[in-house]
This record gives structure tokens, sequence and C-alpha cells, in this order.
């Protein structure tokens, strides 16, 4: 699935962000991963192996993109997937309306969900490192009105679960 390419109705922004750490480029494949394993119900295991053979390594509007942290990307999918539950509670604590998480498109709350893992997990990297990086990935698929909802969820689920760093 190319970066542009991965189900939302909106058409990509493809031209705002590009990413060249190799810890970029698996947040991205990690959200695709996500919206892979939301949509077909595969196993986290199943998904990882197949990115880690055929599809870490990507190219977007014809310039080759650096080659994805293979252990990042599976740890995200992996723990992703193993925490949901938790990850989708502190979610939702932070929105608006609760039943608006699961009206948001599919691939917004992929990348809210990595993002929420880690905040919740990966404390070794800097809350707003990780908004950053998210929101990256968010203004790659989506236009204004996703991206200010995006920020402010970022934003307040890292003051939740994080609010040493504020």
């Amino acid at each position: 699935m190319s970066a542009g390419a991965a189900g939302s109705s909106k058409a990509p922004n493809q031209g705002k962000h590009k990413p060249a750490g190799r810890r970029s480029v698996a947040r991205l494949f990690a959200v695709q991963a996500l919206y892979e394993i939301e949509f077909s119900g595969a196993a986290a295991e199943g998904v990882i192996h197949d990115f880690r053979s055929h599809r870490l390594e990507a190219e977007q509007e014809g310039e080759k993109l650096r080659e994805a942290d293979a252990d990042w990307f599976a740890d995200i999918v992996r723990g992703t997937a193993k925490k949901q539950s938790d990850i989708d509670e502190n979610i939702r604590a932070v929105l608006p309306r609760v039943e608006s998480f699961d009206r948001l498109e599919a691939i917004l709350r992929c990348c809210l969900r990595a993002a929420g893992y880690e905040l919740l997990m990966r404390i070794d990297v800097p809350a707003l490192t990780v908004i950053d990086e998210y929101m990256g990935v968010v203004r790659a698929f989506f236009s204004a009105g996703e991206i200010k909802l995006a920020n402010g969820a970022l934003d307040a689920l890292a003051r939740r679960l994080r609010p040493n760093e504020f």
C-alpha cells in the first residue's frame, strides 16, 4: 500500500510530508499496517511479517524514502495491537464526544492509536516528538479539519498520559 493509498476517502496531501528518518518511515508503515489489521482482521504478527518481507521500503511521488526501522515498526504494530483497548479508552477520554472515535476515518484512528501506544509505552521518546511525528503522518492524508482534530486529540492525550512533560 503506498503512503497515499491507505484507504482514506480523502485525497492525500502527499507533497506536504515526506518522512526522512528510519523511525518516521516506520511510523508511517505502522499506521498502514494497523489499518490493514483493522479491516482484514489479520493477526499483528502476520501483518508484521508481510511488511518485513515486502514493504518496508517506500517510494513517494517517484522519490525513494529511507528504509524503515523494522524493529521500531514491529514494536509499534505489536504493542498497539496488544494495548488497543487501553489506548482506545484514553483516546475516547480526550475527544469532544465519546462516539466520535468510532466515526473517525479509519486511517486517522490508526494514527491516534499508534501515537497513543508510543505515549503510553515508549516513554523513552519525548511526547512532543510523538505528536510531531504522527502529525506529519496525519498531514500526509488529511486536510485542515482532520489535522486540527488530530492535533488537539494528540495534545490532550499526551497531557493525559505524560503530564510531567508539560
